[in-house]
């Protein structure tokens, strides 16, 4: 038999290998596009976080689950690398305070504030060695205080000394980030660190350092969930559930410090008696953005302008979006 002419079997077998080959192309090239098409409308939410802050209270509360789009947390050790990834599209929305963000806006970031953090301020604090000598922001006079330029530690040593009636030479500032002014700090070469929470409580618990001076009574201390215009008009739906989610796993955190500290522990890998001593003094709460919001938001402002670190006299009223009020207020009922 000459295997090179089919017979009428081998014809039909033929056939039906080919048809089931298209079948089976056309199957896969259906559940390709099926899959491609999930994908393409699955949304993507891209989350600045600055040591796990939000993603931490949100996981412990139970809120991550269920979320009806993906959330692509990005962490960052402080707020100005966080606006800069942020005005580079790196990610559409974070959780910086309200110095930086003032920084930010008055550099043309293109940022709105969308709901505001308010806290105890004693997590904001000038902080000191065990063994220094020094026992109050008196005697830093001529002495050397790093922190972030334009931070919430920046802003709380300009506060600090207006309160005195000082000048800007009466210190010397020594701008560093956080990893850096951690190593000067520990190694001697400045006298103090001004900074934030997680900073402040991890050297407080586990190195004995001393508030000498904290912003209790000086500065507002907020802090503002933001977002850039263009995700505040395309992912509006998802801006929203997240800041209803946030708002809701921070009232959870009020009533189980301990299990938030737990969470937020394990996240950083950092021992638990830090965040449970942040946690328990600090009351963190999500708030809309109101007049009161506005009002302390223009005091950092001005502040800002009265000491040259922002050339325009910037109005609170237009970098805020007030419109995530009701999500807000969903929240904080749940």
């Amino acid at each position: 038999m000459d295997m090179s002419t089919p017979t009428r079997s081998g014809l039909r077998l033929h056939a039906f290998t080919r048809r089931t080959a298209a079948a089976l192309l056309a199957a896969t090239v259906t559940l390709s596009t099926a899959v491609s098409a999930f994908a393409d409308d699955t949304v993507v939410l891209r989350v600045g976080d600055q040591k796990g802050n939000s993603q931490a209270v949100m996981e412990a509360a139970g809120l991550l689950k269920d979320v009806p789009y993906k959330i692509e947390w990005k962490e960052f050790p402080a707020a100005a690398p966080l606006l800069e990834a942020l005005s580079a599209g790196a990610i559409e929305t974070g959780l910086v305070g309200d110095a930086p963000f003032t920084f930010a806006v008055a550099a043309n970031v293109p940022v709105k504030a969308i709901a505001a953090i308010r806290q105890s301020r004693e997590g904001l604090a000038v902080l000191v060695p065990e063994a220094s000598a020094i026992r109050s922001f008196d005697d830093l006079r001529g002495k050397k205080i790093a922190t972030g330029r334009g931070s919430i530690g920046h802003q709380l040593i300009l506060a600090a000394l207006e309160e005195k009636g000082w000048n800007a030479s009466d210190v010397q500032i020594v701008f560093l980030a956080p990893s850096d002014a951690k190593v000067a700090y520990t190694q001697g070469s400045v006298d103090a660190w001004s900074t934030w929470e997680p900073y402040v409580s991890q050297e407080e618990v586990l190195f004995k350092s001393r508030r000498i001076k904290t912003a209790e009574g000086i500065t507002p201390g907020l802090s503002f969930q933001v977002a850039t215009p263009n995700a505040i008009n395309d992912k509006r739906a998802e801006l929203e559930d997240f800041a209803r989610r946030l708002t809701a796993a921070r009232a959870w955190s009020q009533a189980n410090v301990n299990a938030y500290a737990e969470s937020w522990g394990k996240l950083m890998n950092i021992p638990t008696s830090v965040p449970r001593n942040w946690l328990a003094r600090a009351k963190i709460r999500i708030v809309p953005i109101d007049d009161g919001v506005v009002a302390d938001e223009q005091k950092t402002i001005d502040l800002y302008y009265r000491w040259g670190l922002i050339k325009q006299n910037l109005k609170a009223a237009d970098v805020v979006d007030r419109s995530f009020s009701e999500a807000i207020g969903k929240g904080a009922g749940l």
